[in-house]
């Protein structure tokens, strides 16, 4: 039996067009079959032949190869995805109003327009933004669309030289492929980029002792709820902002986390302590929609709650740096040196993976409690 040949197909961007690249070692049969395709033309930037990206060029090289060639399509069909769908309300107005310098390569509005209808959260999109502008002023004098895969690894090799972090890196691998993938409706266009092994850092958590210090130096009634919930639910900043009055159920004691990350819902617990505070709370403020809202009922800002908590621990003589965060790593680890099952850890918390709420046992002191130190 006669061996098959071998043809890789892959995704380019050629005189800003979509197109086929065909990769394959020189051989007298396949060159003789890429003649007889439609419009194939060769790229001298790319090294590859390549043809106009349409059902019917696919179609084309599918009936010209077919029981000749091996075709692998492994790179230009597999569904690796950016992060398609996000769960915020992002917010392109800070980008688009932003005063720029006058040689400042900025984020195409496309991109812009892209995020936001992702619904991706104003972190991300900012986040995005950042490092895809970064990685256009590298190449500033260059068309992004002209850019290929040797481009962005050099951008990312000048990444690691500038000892950036591994999870700078990442961020910038998914902003870029952000572009080329979602904007330009390319999946997959750059499979082959190589990602840093990503930091195992151990959650940094306070002792309950230092989070009540923190709640009873907090300024009014307000903040204090904000740091109770972010402690006793185990909130991410965002899903404590996007909280309504009509998520507070205290029939059941649930509060309702909707749309968090990964565009899921779920519950958390609801403290009988915390419910009180609440309809002090209430009574005095009289939110409308959102649960903690600003001035004439806007939305309340991240920086705002980032700021109620630094406060709040300077004010409890607490010096190291808490951040909201830290309050959701410390209840999943009180929880867990309580004896609360892993799994209705990662319930609580929205977990995708049981092995992400895992971290929290090395953090955890019970996990060293019948270990004797050596000089006691």
């Amino acid at each position: 039996m006669e061996k098959l040949h071998n043809i890789t197909l892959r995704h380019y961007i050629i005189n800003n067009e979509k197109c086929i690249g065909i990769v394959f070692y020189p051989n007298k049969v396949i060159q003789a079959l890429v003649k007889q395709l439609p419009n194939v033309k060769w790229s001298e930037e790319h090294q590859v032949v390549y043809l106009k990206n349409t059902h019917q060029n696919l179609d084309a090289i599918y009936s010209t190869f077919r029981g000749v060639a091996w075709i692998n399509v492994r790179y230009f069909f597999k569904n690796r995805p950016v992060n398609i769908q996000g769960s915020g309300n992002g917010d392109i107005r800070w980008a688009e109003n932003r005063i720029l310098k006058e040689d400042y390569k900025s984020c195409p509005k496309e991109y812009l327009q892209k995020l936001e209808l992702k619904k991706y959260s104003n972190n991300t999109i900012r986040a995005y933004v950042r490092c895809f502008e970064q990685y256009l002023n590298h190449y500033k004098d260059a068309d992004p669309n002209e850019l290929n895969e040797l481009h962005i690894k050099d951008y990312l090799s000048s990444l690691v030289k500038k000892k950036v972090s591994n999870s700078h890196i990442n961020q910038s691998i998914n902003a870029i492929k952000f572009y080329y993938e979602i904007v330009l409706d390319m999946p997959n266009r750059f499979y082959d980029l190589e990602r840093p092994i990503k930091e195992q850092k151990l959650p940094k958590v306070i002792s309950k002792k230092e989070v009540l210090a923190i709640i009873k130096n907090t300024a009014n009634i307000k903040h204090k709820c904000i740091v109770e919930l972010l402690y006793s639910a185990g909130l991410r900043r965002s899903e404590l902002l996007n909280l309504k009055l009509t998520d507070i159920d205290s029939e059941r004691m649930m509060i309702r986390i909707e749309g968090a990350k990964g565009n899921k819902d779920r519950y958390s617990l609801l403290s009988i302590n915390v419910l009180e505070d609440l309809r002090v709370y209430f009574k005095q403020w009289r939110p409308q929609k959102y649960l903690f809202e600003g001035p004439g009922g806007t939305p309340y800002t991240g920086t705002s709650v980032e700021k109620i908590v630094k406060n709040a621990a300077r004010r409890a003589g607490i010096y190291k740096s808490v951040s909201p965060h830290m309050l959701r790593h410390s209840f999943a680890t009180h929880l867990l040196e309580n004896g609360t099952d892993l799994r209705n850890i990662q319930v609580l918390l929205g977990h995708n993976s049981l092995k992400t709420t895992e971290v929290y046992a090395h953090v955890a002191t019970n996990a060293f409690d019948k270990i004797k130190n050596l000089l006691d």
